[in-house]
């Protein structure tokens, strides 16, 4: 295996306008895997199909975005990454576009799972911008650029519940994929050309992601840590709309749309998190992160049907999550520059499984549980990241 480095990190500077571009294209493109969240009764009704079963869907969703970080993302480490991020743009495009015209549950499902699939361009972007970055300024602009991707997240659930409740839920997959065109070709222009980072065959490049998972505790400890975290996020988040259509709330997909700007104060801190990563340690602010995602469940339990408890929550649960997130990736690009795309492969996989996990039990537990359980499944994700979390300390 020969490595050959990447020269555009040689003579380009990454501007504040580009972080910019970046933060701003991972959360348009992330939003493609949550704008089913706030739309799901509505989406249920369509197809006539229980409460449960329509979980599946953002189940389906975030599982193709962890498969297709697991078989596409290591290509950004032997491909030319501007073309490559491109493409999957137009391919996301593509997915949205099968969404919008899906006309049976099937078809609705296997497009579900090609636009988690195809929308895999943020953790591409990512790596890219890490490498791109100084080390003295790495924390930052990766934590401006989860900034744009948790910003992303969140108000898509505000713009797909306020678009699919005024014009019905297909335009806002239409919309999506005008977007993700638009993106495509903006990208195309003004983001560096970069040359692979290795010389390496895709079989060989796939085993070589057990090889960095095998000597990389650090690696691992993050994976696991952070698939709980974000399981936890997903119970919260695809339960919501049922809570809030309720008898508790009788509101809909509009409210639950709009609690995604409750948690941009969240997203907003992620930039500061990742300064802090710089000056202290990402480990100190990943025990900050897990302890505030702990403290959001107790508040969403005792308080959540108070519209206030409930807004206190929403904003706890973000900021824990997005910390966790940032201080996590900033530890694990610090490994080993080379292997970049593939330690994100890793990572990210286990992120997005966690969230399908999360997106299933959040509401099978609605279904049989109500509010309780929703709030017990996603406090023992929690819970179990602080175990993880602990056991993991001499590993740095």
């Amino acid at each position: 295996m020969t490595s050959n480095i990447n020269v555009v990190h040689k003579d380009f500077i990454i501007t504040r306008f580009l972080v910019f571009l970046m933060a701003a294209a991972c959360g348009i493109t992330v939003a493609n895997l949550y704008y089913a969240q706030p739309l799901l009764s509505e989406i249920a009704r369509t197809f006539q199909i229980s409460q449960a079963y329509i979980g599946l869907l953002a189940m389906l969703t975030q599982i193709g975005y962890a498969m297709g970080m697991l078989f596409l993302l290591p290509l950004g480490d032997i491909r030319e990454r501007r073309s490559f991020i491109v493409f999957m743009l137009f391919m996301a495009a593509c997915a949205l576009l099968l969404m919008s015209a899906s006309f049976n549950i099937g078809m609705l499902f296997f497009a579900a799972f090609a636009v988690g699939f195809a929308s895999i361009s943020p953790q591409l972007i990512i790596p890219f911008a890490a490498q791109l970055a100084s080390p003295k300024e790495r924390g930052r602009v990766i934590g401006t650029i989860m900034s744009g991707l948790l910003i992303g997240i969140l108000v898509s659930r505000t713009f797909s519940g306020i678009i699919g409740v005024a014009f019905g839920w297909r335009i806002v997959y239409i919309s999506a994929a005008v977007m993700m065109l638009i993106l495509a070709i903006s990208l195309k222009k003004l983001l560096p050309l970069s040359e692979p980072v290795l010389d390496i065959n895709y079989v060989n490049l796939l085993r070589s992601l057990w090889g960095i998972v095998n000597n990389e505790p650090v690696l691992r400890e993050a994976s696991f840590t952070g698939a709980m975290m974000f399981a936890g996020f997903s119970v919260f988040w695809t339960s919501l709309v049922f809570l809030l259509e309720s008898s508790v709330y009788n509101l809909g997909a509009q409210a639950a749309g709009m609690f995604g700007l409750v948690g941009v104060v969240g997203a907003l801190a992620a930039s500061l998190v990742g300064r802090m990563a710089d000056k202290k340690s990402p480990r100190f602010t990943l025990r900050i992160a897990i302890i505030i995602c702990i403290l959001s469940y107790v508040c969403l339990w005792f308080l959540g049907f108070k519209l206030m408890g409930l807004v206190i929550g929403v904003i706890l649960l973000d900021l824990g999550t997005q910390s966790g997130q940032v201080s996590n990736q900033t530890r694990i690009f610090d490994l080993n520059p080379k292997a970049n795309n593939r330690i994100n492969t890793v990572f990210m996989f286990s992120y997005f499984m966690g969230g399908a996990a999360g997106s299933i039990i959040g509401a099978y537990s609605w279904s049989y549980f109500g509010w309780n359980g929703v709030c017990v499944s996603g406090l023992m994700f929690e819970i179990i990241a602080a175990v993880i979390y602990f056991r993991g300390r001499k590993n740095n």
